[in-house]
C-alpha cells in the first residue's frame, strides 16, 4: 500500500474466490505460491482492518455470489472488485464494474477512483421463456445477438416481461455474461423481488434503516425519458436450449442447431475467428451439436453456482446415473450448507458426480480441477476461449439442466427430451 492506509475498511471484503482449494479443504492449498498469497492476504487484513473471507470462513464463496448473498452488495451502490464479473452485482440493482490493481489501491486509500463515463444500452426482453429454458439460456441468447463486442465498454440496462419473471437469482445470471458482450456492467432495476431476497440478509439494512433503504430502492427506476446509446427488444418466446461450440460466448447455437459454416460468417474477420475456432475445438462444419461426446461435466461458477442453479442440476440427475466424470462447486458455503440440507448434495453424489467445497474451481482450470488437454467440458460456466479449464481444454457452455442431461448421456442432448424426475 506504499505507505498509505485504507479508508472505511469497514466497506472493504477480500474474499477467497479462485484459489479457494475444491478438495480436501482442512488440509489446506498444496500449491506453495498459492499459500503464499493467502499469508500476504492475512497479513494485509491484520494490518488494515479488512474483513477476509478465507477458505474456511463460513461465509467464503465467490464473490459474485457472497456480495448479494450476504447483503454486501445492495441496490444503488456502486460495487468494485477485481474480477470481470463483476457485472453480476447488478442483478440486485448495484452497479458492479471491475477495476485492476492499481485502481484498487487507489479506492482503498481513498473511496474513489477515476473511470470513463459508461454509455447506456437499453435491452428489453418480452413473452414468457418456455418452459424448462433457464437464465443462462437467455443471457447466452442476448450475447449471441448483440455479439461479444455488442455492450463494449457500456452499460447493460435490462428491462421487460421476462427480465421481471426471473428470480434475483437469475438476473444475476443474466448480467454475469454481460462482461463477455464487452460490456463494464449491467444492471435490473430493483423491485419488490428484490427487496424480499435481501431481507434479513447479515450486511443489509435494519429495523429503521430497512424502511429508509426501501424507500430509496423504490426509486431506483428506468426514467421514462431516459437516452440510450442502443436500444433493444428481444422476445424469449421461441427461446430453446443453447450451447457453445466455439472459443467464445457468442459462439453459441441452439441444441437442435448444426456447427456452423465460416463462409456465412458476417465478416471475413469473422470467418477467420471461426475457422480458428473449429479447428481448437475440433469440429467439422454442419455437424449437428446434439450427440456430440463429452468427457466430463462441471457444474458451478459465479454464472451457476447458484442454489437454484443447483436445484435445476439435481431434478435431472435424481435417480439417474452419469456416464462421464463430473464435479459440481456451490458458489459459496452458504449455498453448499443449504443445499446439503436440501439433500441435494446426495443426489449428486449418488448420480457418481463429485461434491466439491464453494469456490470458482474448474470455471478457469483451478490447480486441484482441471480438464485434460483435448477433453470436451460440459460446463455452466461463462468463457469458452482456449485453455480457459485447463490447457488443451474444450469447453461447451450450457445451463446446469443441460449439462445434468449430458452427464447421463455422455454427450450433448437437448433436456427437453430428459423429463426431471417425477413428472409424467
Amino acid at each position: 500500500m506504499r505507505g498509505l492506509v485504507v479508508k472505511t475498511p469497514a466497506t472493504k471484503y477480500a474474499m477467497v474466490s479462485h484459489l479457494a482449494p475444491t478438495f480436501n479443504r482442512a488440509a489446506g492449498a498444496t500449491d506453495p505460491e498459492i499459500n503464499t498469497i493467502f499469508r500476504l492476504l492475512e497479513q494485509f487484513e491484520a494490518e488494515y482492518g479488512i474483513d477476509l473471507l478465507h477458505y474456511n470462513d463460513p461465509r467464503q464463496g465467490i464473490y459474485h455470489v457472497v456480495g448479494p448473498e450476504q447483503g454486501i452488495t445492495l441496490p444503488g451502490l456502486l460495487v468494485a472488485g477485481t474480477d470481470s464479473h463483476m457485472t453480476t452485482h447488478g442483478g440486485v440493482g448495484a452497479l458492479g464494474f471491475s477495476v485492476g490493481y492499481e485502481e484498487t489501491i487507489h479506492i482503498l486509500a481513498h473511496d474513489a477512483v477515476w473511470s470513463y463515463a459508461m454509455l447506456p444500452i437499453l435491452i428489453e426482453i418480452w413473452d414468457e421463456v418456455p418452459f424448462g429454458m433457464s437464465p443462462k439460456d437467455l443471457s447466452l441468447d442476448v450475447v449471441r445477438r448483440i455479439g461479444a463486442n455488442g455492450g463494449l465498454n457500456c452499460c447493460v440496462e435490462f428491462a421487460g416481461s421476462a427480465v421481471s419473471r426471473l428470480s434475483v437469482e437469475g438476473r444475476m445470471t443474466l448480467c454475469n455474461l454481460m462482461v463477455e458482450a464487452g460490456a463494464r456492467a449491467a444492471i435490473v432495476a430493483p423491485d419488490d423481488k428484490t427487496m424480499d431476497y435481501l431481507h434479513d440478509r447479515p450486511s443489509a439494512p435494519r429495523d429503521q434503516d430497512w424502511d429508509k433503504a426501501l424507500e430509496y430502492w423504490r426509486g431506483l427506476t428506468v426514467d421514462s425519458d431516459a437516452e440510450f446509446l442502443r436500444r433493444y427488444s428481444f422476445s424469449a418466446a421461441d427461446l430453446e436450449p443453447l450451447v457453445s461450440w466455439g472459443t467464445t460466448t457468442e459462439h453459441v447455437i441452439p441444441v437442435t442447431g448444426v456447427v456452423p459454416e465460416p463462409s456465412t460468417a458476417p465478416t471475413d474477420a469473422a470467418a477467420g475467428d471461426w475457422r480458428t475456432a473449429l479447428d481448437y475445438m475440433g469440429l467439422q462444419p454442419g455437424r449437428p451439436i446434439e450427440g456430440l461426446p463429452m468427457d466430463q461435466v462441471f457444474i458451478g461458477s459465479c454464472t451457476n453456482g447458484r442454489i437454484e442453479d443447483l436445484r435445476a442440476a439435481a431434478a435431472v440427475l435424481k435417480n439417474r446415473q452419469a456416464v462421464i466424470p463430473g464435479l459440481v462447486v456451490p458458489g459459496s458455503t452458504p449455498v453448499k450448507k443449504q443445499a446439503e440440507c436440501e439433500g441435494l448434495d446426495r443426489i449428486f453424489l449418488n448420480s457418481g458426480l463429485q461434491w466439491g467445497e464453494a469456490g470458482c474451481s474448474m470455471c478457469f482450470g483451478h490447480h486441484d480441477s482441471i480438464v485434460p488437454p483435448g477433453q470436451r467440458c460440459a460446463s455452466t460456466t461463462n468463457r469458452s476461449f482456449p485453455g480457459r479449464q485447463g490447457p488443451g481444454s474444450r469447453t461447451h457452455l450450457m445451463s446446469p439442466a443441460m449439462a445434468a442431461a449430458a452427464a447421463v448421456s455422455g454427450r450433448i442432448v437437448d433436456v427437453r427430451k430428459i423429463k426431471p424426475e417425477g413428472q409424467a
